[in-house]
């Protein structure tokens, strides 16, 4: 009996993700690559040598015979697809996480995976080994290595939402701590590289850092989207989504290791660009009015953060802040908003 409730409520609440044609949804995903699209081309734009939008789209499909193609394409292009590609992983890699731990505070941010690619190469740098292997490679170990610790902490005759958070809080605080710790012993030169590429930066990103992070897209975003059919039925509960059908645990795996990979593949290009795997995928739920965040406005969303906040830090200053501070003013007062939200209502979110 309890059973056939479940059904009817999962009927009556929440549908498939594949069963029904949300019009909504679709207007809000092109109104984001529409703006995704104007923010990629006006932050080309900017730089020493002023450009206009025309200027940047004849750079783009015009050739690069001209003087224009080159600084578009060679010196413009490789930072802007980086802003766009780590955007789209960040807000991704936030709604799989967010959903599978049924909490809109779960993000790769609070539950460790930033801060273990930041210790992994905060490592590397204070002891040497990072000039071989290069803060793109340690970032990835570090986020990937991460992934997994909370994975198996959490494990208990199978892991739950909740104590995925709860351990992924956990070791976010010790690998702070223990970055804290290495850029206390390390030399002044050491701790500043290390700090700059902590804050989330684009300034100088080439093609050696947009390819590994579009590899790693077109391979995990077709499986956190193939899973993401089952992401409905794991809101109502581990119980409840067994009754169903759903492979709870190797769903919540796949989906936890698929997430992780965007996540640490975006960290290891652009830093840990603070928030946006929070924020978009709230915005993005708000924006589609629906019972949880949903895959692909979420990827806009951060993609749209992203370049927004970079076109923001250029413009602000003649130093051009790194792109991660903004995206921090903007994500804290989201943070506090959610918390006081999940404390009038009494939940854990």
């Amino acid at each position: 009996m309890a059973l056939l409730q479940a059904r009817r409520t999962f009927r009556l609440t929440t549908p498939p993700v594949s069963g029904r044609f949300r019009p909504r949804l679709l207007v809000v995903c092109l109104v984001l690559t529409v703006l995704t699209f104007v923010l990629f081309c006006v932050g080309m734009t900017i730089g020493d040598v002023p450009m206009s939008v025309s200027d940047v789209l004849s750079g783009l499909f015009g050739g690069s015979d001209s003087g224009n193609g080159y600084i578009v394409q060679e010196l413009r292009l490789p930072r802007a697809l980086t802003g766009l590609l780590a955007g789209i992983a960040f807000g991704a890699s936030g709604a799989v996480f967010q959903t599978i731990t049924r909490n809109p505070l779960a993000s790769p941010d609070m539950i460790g995976i930033n801060a273990g690619a930041a210790t992994a190469v905060v490592a590397g740098i204070s002891f040497g080994f990072g000039g071989g292997l290069g803060t793109t490679t340690l970032g990835l170990f570090g986020g990937l290595f991460t992934a997994v610790l909370v994975y198996a902490l959490a494990w208990r005759r199978g892991t739950t939402g909740y104590r995925i958070l709860l351990v992924g809080i956990g070791i976010f605080a010790m690998c702070t701590s223990l970055t804290d710790y290495l850029l206390s012993r390390a030399q002044i030169t050491e701790a500043q590289a290390a700090i700059g590429w902590m804050v989330g930066n684009l300034a100088n990103r080439g093609w050696e850092h947009v390819i590994p992070l579009l590899c790693a897209l077109l391979v995990l975003l077709p499986v956190v989207l193939a899973l993401s059919r089952w992401m409905s039925t794991l809101l109502l509960g581990d119980d409840v989504a067994a009754g169903l059908g759903t492979p709870v645990q190797p769903v919540r795996l796949g989906l936890l290791l698929a997430g992780a990979g965007l996540v640490a593949f975006a960290t290891a290009s652009a830093g840990p660009i603070s928030f946006v795997a929070l924020t978009a995928p709230q915005i993005a739920q708000r924006l589609a009015k629906l019972s949880s965040p949903p895959i692909t406005a979420s990827a806009l969303t951060g993609a749209v953060v992203v370049l927004g906040s970079d076109i923001i830090a250029r413009e602000i200053t003649a130093s051009a802040l790194p792109v991660g501070i903004v995206t921090g003013v903007i994500g804290a007062p989201l943070l506090l908003w959610l918390l006081a939200r999940a404390n009038r209502s009494g939940s854990g979110g």
